[in-house]
């Protein structure tokens, strides 16, 4: 008892310590992992020493990047054949896989490389250079792959795909230039979000933008009911092209951007504004056109160039209206793909110039990749509302489009709501005026 005692003690003495006397318990660990690691090793290539009918013969030095701090393991050598331990390390590799996980996940949190060595150095893993963070991250590369080359089966259907591309900079050709990143998100049967598809682009032109809605087609992205974007020429000429037979949304909130930014003054885009945003927000079909087009004569009155974009975009802008009302929310908007957008602006922000178009897709891909799996555990809609757009084009192939004109009582009604809100929303303006 009294021989436990005093190794006990002499043990907590030989404690690593900080200078406050308190213990370090991440050189504790490592010190622990370090040696029963080589004891490991020991033991294993005795045995295999045994069993190949030749004897040990020495070591060779090796260390070993991990989260706990860098190992320096003693690899055992035998005189005839060889030994190493596979499931310890890699043959070209001084990282373990946590340590690799840990930098991977910097990485894609949006540190850039030449911060990842200063991190992994905080975490006691020794210096890691650039170099072999760039390396490390590459590992990402894969997973990206797997995910924008997927295929889906001719069972699966993407009714509500959302198109977008946000810009970084990044050196092309020996120069820096404004690269564009286009992705695409797709709705299926179920409810359920997926990336279906990005890509990394020179402009957002129609000449780059017809390529990559092919692809997605032949990849398997059939069955599409509506698409919502913005109404860039080059995007909505390929989307004609490739989704024949589909409606197309044009995104509202952009086109409240663009009826804000022709206004003359910041004052005029502030009224604009609060005319049209809660014409979208109305849950009837009636009044939300009754309203569309009073709002569009009251920006006439203070900004004529304002009224004429809602004029030309009225059949683009209401598109969502012909569709389930449970699923209005979701089509009138493109809000989707601008929280995606708004991760990958602030995630590329720390790298500020990306080195090659590589570069940029490997940190696209992991931010479309995480976003993509965080969707998998909730539904865009349910499978019942997803099914009522089912239920409506199939009535609509037997009875054809309802071409009924509303009653004069039913536009009467329509017309108050629209006034209604449409006061409520001039009140609301004059008083934040004063």
């Amino acid at each position: 008892m009294e021989s436990v005692t005093v190794d006990a003690a002499v043990a907590a003495a030989e404690m690593p310590r900080f200078d406050d006397g308190c213990v370090n318990m991440q050189e504790l660990a490592r010190l622990l992992i370090e040696q029963v690691v080589n004891e490991v090793m020991d033991t294993v290539a005795a045995a295999a020493a045994e069993d190949a009918g030749t004897s040990r013969n020495g070591y060779r030095d090796r260390t070993l990047n991990t989260c706990v701090g860098t190992l320096e393991l003693r690899i055992p050598k035998l005189r005839a054949g060889s030994f190493f331990p596979g499931d310890v390390m890699g043959r070209h590799s001084r990282t373990d896989r946590a340590m690799l996980a840990a930098v991977v996940e910097m990485y894609r949190s949006g540190v850039s490389t030449r911060k990842v060595s200063g991190v992994a150095e905080a975490l006691g893993a020794g210096e890691l250079g650039k170099d072999q963070a760039s390396r490390i991250c590459e590992r990402l590369d894969r997973e990206v792959e797997d995910m924008n080359g997927r295929l889906f089966g001719p069972d699966v259907h993407f009714p509500y795909p959302w198109l977008d591309a946000t810009y970084a900079k990044c050196r092309r050709e020996g120069h820096v230039a404004s690269t564009a990143v286009v992705t695409a998100i797709a709705c299926d049967e179920n409810g359920n979000r997926y990336v279906v598809g990005f890509d990394v682009v020179d402009t957002e032109s129609y000449e780059s933008w017809l390529p990559f809605l092919r692809g997605l087609r032949d990849r398997g992205v059939p069955g599409v009911l509506l698409v919502v974007s913005d109404a860039h020429g080059g995007l909505t000429k390929a989307i004609a092209e490739v989704s024949r037979g589909a409606a197309w949304q044009r995104c509202a909130v952009r086109l409240m951007r663009d009826c804000c930014a022709v206004a003359k003054s910041k004052s005029k885009g502030k009224r604009v504004a609060r005319l049209l945003s809660p014409v979208f927000k109305a849950k009837d079909a009636l009044v939300v056109r009754a309203a569309y087009h009073k709002a569009a004569e009251m920006a006439d009155t203070f900004c004529p160039a304002a009224a004429e974009i809602l004029d030309e975009a009225e059949a683009d802008a209401l598109a969502y209206l012909d569709f389930p009302p449970s699923h209005w929310k979701r089509l009138r908007a493109n809000n989707v793909q601008e929280r995606t957008n708004r991760e990958i602006k602030r995630r590329s922000r720390v790298v500020q110039v990306f080195p090659s178009p590589e570069s940029l897709i490997r940190l696209a891909g992991a931010i479309m990749a995480d976003a993509d799996d965080t969707w998998q555990q909730s539904r865009c809609f349910s499978q019942e509302k997803v099914g009522e757009s089912w239920a409506l084009v199939e009535k609509r192939g037997e009875d054809g489009w309802d071409t009924s004109l509303p009653t004069e009582v039913e536009l009467t009604v329509a017309s108050r709501f629209a006034d209604s809100i449409l006061a409520a929303a001039e009140v609301e303006m004059e008083r934040e005026a004063a």
